[in-house]
């Protein structure tokens, strides 16, 4: 046997891809589709973070003036760094990034209450934290308290929630602006129809996508993404469409147009820039107590629905509704927490995206390595990657959020106990933009009829506790102006 083949050999039993009924190829495929996928978090999170300042009027990396760039190599290093960990220690198609809705909670409700250092402190602290109750066990057994059908219900809404993230994210669904007499909340296109170059990219895109998958031809999300890729960057050298913020018909995210500069040397400005206490002197006990709370809970679930939902699409779970390795998953999503906000970029958290590398065939953690390799390239190298316009890639979104609407079935219906609570999980993620609501409205809803049902003690314990904590996160805004 030769070494090449022992440590081809090696690689499969380590990361059981045979064992999983996948092949080195999907993997590298899937953890290639992953990133494509969610790299627009290297050009967003610079934009939520580096668009706000602090209460002393800093920006984020200090000074007067955004520093995107050092946002930019934060964010991509700990992705890169966090998501290869996931691959080696769980073993899961799971990939890591800075949190959506997390970091602009960061820069909008907390930064503007303290300097940029406390406020990373705060989410340096609630990762900490979630790491102590994954290592107590606190974390896994709620989660084995959760009733299968609603583990089942939070994969279908969160399918349902990316798909929408892909329509919304295209342009193909917007929101109506703030008119007197406007009631309808969303519309189709910018104006009510369809219209522009990025938005038919987007489309064509999605029936490419379509048909490929459809007449099972490999890698047919992979090669979606590169030739819309390819389409877009003619596209914007023929029209010079530009940004969506300077043209109704631009693009979305990142306008695909052929950089000057492949290379960029790295700024790590944001990295170490965090205090650990200095918050609770800056905004006070009850103000910081309710701040890592809301935190705290929206990290907690997240990840909770995020590792089922990639678990039930790549047929991972075991019969109590568990992915393999859930401790590890868990202990190392909780050490990206802490380490986003040590590095200055807000917490880091599991990826819903990955599942577009499950669709892609991806069963284990060497696609995460890939998508983690990937990112740390992106370093160096994040000019090429902002070539990528998100019409190109959400196509993927759309796709998976199908495949994870087919598990529905395995809800029971007629059993109104389960379906409310079910119902409300699905629908209330993509109408609040949120997994933690609709997981919260779930919870809170199934221990609610259990009750009014003489039933309460067939509710676990853990699911009291959790449905109590729950009640406090929605009426965390009254709470907040009450004690403070």
């Amino acid at each position: 046997m030769t070494s090449v083949e022992t440590s081809s050999n090696a690689i499969d039993r380590y990361f059981q891809i045979s064992a999983r009924g996948s092949t080195v190829g999907r993997e590298v495929r899937g953890g290639l589709v992953t990133f494509f996928t969610m790299a627009y978090i290297v050009v967003l999170n610079p934009l939520i973070l580096g668009s706000a300042t602090d209460v002393e009027g800093q920006f984020l990396g200090g000074g007067d003036d955004p520093n995107l760039a050092a946002i930019a190599a934060g964010t991509a290093l700990v992705a890169g760094l966090l998501t290869i960990l996931m691959g080696v220690v769980a073993n899961y198609p799971l990939a890591l990034a800075t949190g959506l809705g997390l970091n602009a909670f960061v820069a909008f409700s907390i930064a503007s209450q303290m300097t940029w250092a406390d406020a990373m402190g705060l989410v340096v602290m609630e990762g900490l934290i979630i790491l102590v109750l994954v290592l107590t066990g606190f974390r896994t057994a709620v989660f084995r308290a959760v009733p299968a059908q609603l583990k089942v219900a939070i994969s279908v809404g969160i399918g349902l929630f990316i798909a929408l993230i892909g329509f919304v994210d295209a342009g193909v669904v917007t929101r109506i602006p703030d008119v007197a007499g406007t009631t309808v909340p969303v519309q189709l296109g910018g104006d009510g129809n369809l219209s522009g170059w990025p938005v038919l990219v987007f489309v064509v895109g999605l029936l490419l996508m379509l048909a490929l998958w459809t007449r099972q031809v490999r890698g047919a999300i992979l090669i979606s993404i590169l030739v819309m890729t390819a389409v877009a960057v003619v596209l914007e050298w023929v029209a010079d469409l530009g940004p969506a913020a300077e043209n109704a018909g631009g693009w979305a995210l990142t306008v695909p147009a052929w950089p000057e500069d492949i290379f960029r040397a790295p700024d790590f400005g944001t990295l170490g820039e965090f205090s650990l206490l200095g918050s609770w002197q800056s905004a006070g006990v009850v103000t910081v107590l309710l701040l890592v709370f809301s935190l705290l809970l929206a990290d907690f679930f997240d990840t909770m629905g995020t590792m089922t939902a990639i678990g039930a699409e790549a047929d991972l779970l075991d019969a109590e509704g568990m992915p393999p390795n859930t401790q590890r998953i868990l202990v190392v999503d909780s050490i990206a927490a802490a380490a986003g906000g040590a590095a200055g970029v807000s917490s880091n958290t599991s990826y819903i995206e990955s599942a577009s590398g499950v669709g892609e065939g991806a069963r284990t953690g060497l696609a995460s390595i890939v998508t983690g390799v990937l990112f740390l390239l992106t370093i160096f190298l994040a000019p090429f990657v902002a070539m990528i316009p998100s019409e190109a890639a959400v196509p993927a979104l759309v796709l998976v959020g199908f495949l994870m609407m087919q598990q529905i079935t395995g809800i029971s219906w007629d059993d109104v106990e389960i379906a409310i609570p079910a119902f409300l999980t699905i629908v209330l993620m993509p109408f609040t933009y949120s997994i933690t609501v609709g997981i919260g409205a779930g919870f809170v809803s199934y221990v609610f009829l259990k009750v009014v049902r003489g039933k309460a003690q067939e509710v676990h314990p853990l699911l009291w506790t959790v449905a109590a904590l729950f009640v406090v996160y929605f009426t965390i805004d009254p709470l907040t102006r009450w004690l403070t």
